[in-house]
């Protein structure tokens, strides 16, 4: 897979704190930071010395600045060959190693300076030459090369994006992606629709199937079929192949006038698809799957459950999901305030919903690098088309969020209400995941930087589950999951002895696992089917006499656009 798209995927939006980041969390770090700067005048007299020592080691040809390793911006031979460009790469790594030095020096609080670091390296990822085409030698040659035709597609892509995409530079080429044809191709049918969502059974793909069946609970900011982009990743092909019955809930993309749903009615959707499920199904119990959000809104319903003494519920798998948040988990955490958090919540309130091309935005201006910076140089600057690539289609296919699930998700982040026992009330009980005894799976992955591995890993402590166990992918986020069968690079870590009672911390366990080569997903469909009772002959027909098979899979919810 290409390095642009791979970036860019690595980085696909998420539930969390960051929809409470308010613009004035961003000016109040830059506020702090030249107060304290204009507090001491000789330390600011001291760094402008060494920025100008520097720039005179630069001017005579005797720096020996060299960018990071990592940092693929320079990469063309001309920044080391051409001395005009190498002086201004030069120029540019000096104001970078400077502003690192000044922020390390501000005599701050260490949340403050975590905020300095992540403000500072925002404007400074900005300004880098290869943001602009005199400063971008491979963009100068694209242009002689192609007789400036690369200019004017730039043009063209710039000009297309500003009218089309409310200005964001486009990430996706969406073009050769359709719904139901070549993305969401899985054969079902909607058994149950409400106002606030679908419920698709999935045709069966075997002579026999086991018992109790499976019902994902997607992400309320993402579109469901993530779960069957194409067959060659299709998470629900691969539950139908392995004899799962599988359904899938679709949410309805909020408009303002469904402002008011909350998590409570998030809650009691997923327990209302649960009986239809167990009634088509003729089981007793259902097994639950979710990512991101969707396992946070999961685990609020299996509290809930417990707390009705509901034994609906049966094996539990969260996968990327953190329930018990720490600030400077993610990297724009630090930005994360009191205040900020309760101001997101006004202005959202006010609005209804928060847009999903919105979130979006802000989103992406947090991973400018990744998602904003590549994406000008390869759209605008170089005249190429973005990558046609299924999982940035997905994740460019914005969905709403109401305004009082936003609140609610705050409130669980700021109460940490996962990790109280009975302490923080939502949905009309007192939360209390030690209640909850579920067989648990619970993944992770390696590079995830938006639900780190690690804050994942203390999820493995917040239930009362006898039986849990956890496992670590390679890569980040959706690409974690998205990790099928035939992976060549795909590989996974275990704990070595499964039986044994998984330690305190995600360190400890680390010292203790086996890396697997191959996809994680073979190892999970023998936990998962070891949870599903026994085998039975494939039902002939989805739904049954109260619950009629209404319009085919993906549904009518899932085409919506924001």
């Amino acid at each position: 897979m290409p390095k642009l798209e791979d970036e860019a995927a690595q980085s696909t939006s998420a539930l969390g704190p960051l929809v409470g980041l308010t613009r004035e969390d961003i000016f109040g770090a830059v506020a702090v930071m030249l107060r304290e700067t204009a507090s001491d005048p000789q330390r600011l007299m001291k760094h402008s010395q060494d920025m100008g020592q520097d720039m005179i080691k630069i001017m005579t040809g005797k720096s020996d600045l060299e960018p990071h390793p990592k940092d693929k911006r320079f990469q063309d031979p001309a920044w080391q060959y051409n001395p005009f460009m190498r002086a201004g790469m030069q120029y540019y790594l000096a104001v970078q190693k400077g502003a690192a030095k000044w922020v390390e020096e501000l005599e701050l609080d260490e949340l403050e300076k975590d905020r300095a670091r992540f403000v500072s390296n925002m404007i400074i990822d900005g300004i880098a030459p290869t943001n602009t085409l005199i400063g971008n030698p491979s963009a100068q040659k694209m242009a002689i090369t192609s007789g400036g035709l690369s200019l004017i597609k730039g043009l063209k892509n710039a000009y297309d994006d500003m009218v089309h995409n409310k200005g964001m530079v486009s990430q996706v080429d969406k073009k050769p992606f359709k719904l139901g044809e070549n993305v969401a191709t899985s054969k079902g049918s909607v058994v149950l629709r409400t106002e606030m969502m679908e419920l698709i059974q999935y045709a069966p793909t075997t002579d026999e199937v086991y018992e109790i069946p499976q019902l994902t609970i997607p992400p309320q900011i993402n579109k469901m079929y993530i779960n069957d982009l194409s067959p060659e990743k299709s998470v629900v092909k691969y539950q139908l192949d392995n004899g799962i019955q599988t359904f899938v809930i679709s949410w309805k993309n909020p408009s303002k006038e469904q402002g008011h749903w909350d998590m409570a009615d998030y809650v009691n959707s997923c327990r209302e698809a649960m009986e239809a499920v167990s009634k088509i199904t003729g089981s007793k119990k259902v097994n639950v799957s979710a990512g991101c959000s969707g396992g946070q809104t999961a685990s609020m319903l299996a509290s809930k459950m417990a707390s009705d003494e509901d034994d609906l519920l049966g094996a539990l798998t969260l996968m990327v999901c953190v329930l018990h948040p720490k600030q400077n988990d993610i990297e724009a955490g630090s930005l994360v305030s009191e205040n900020g958090l309760a101001l997101a919540k006004r202005r959202a309130a006010k609005k209804g919903v928060i847009k999903g091309d919105d979130l979006a935005r802000g989103f992406a201006w947090l991973r400018p690098n990744d998602l904003v910076w590549n994406y000008v140089i390869n759209n605008y600057l170089l005249g190429q088309d973005p990558p046609a690539f299924d999982v940035l289609f997905w994740n460019a296919d914005a969905t709403n969020l109401s305004a009082s699930l936003m609140g609610d998700f705050l409130t669980v982040y700021e109460t940490l209400a996962f990790t109280k026992q009975g302490e923080v009330e939502m949905v009309d009980h007192k939360i209390d995941l030690s209640k909850v005894t579920s067989d648990l799976f619970i993944l992770g992955g390696v590079t995830d930087h938006i639900t780190p591995w690690k804050a994942t890993y203390r999820s493995t402590r917040l239930f009362g589950s006898k039986d849990v166990t956890f496992v670590l992918s390679q890569s980040g986020h959706m690409q974690a999951i998205l990790n099928p069968p035939g992976n060549p690079k795909a590989k996974y870590f275990v704990q070595k002895d499964g039986r044994k009672k998984l330690p305190e911390t995600a360190d400890e366990w680390l010292k203790g696992t086996e890396e697997v080569a191959g996809s994680w997903w073979p190892f999970w469909m023998e936990w998962v089917q070891a949870r599903a009772g026994d085998t039975k002959k494939a039902p002939a027909k989805l739904g049954n006499k109260d619950y009629e098979p209404l319009d085919p899979a993906p549904g009518l919810y899932v085409m919506e656009a924001c």
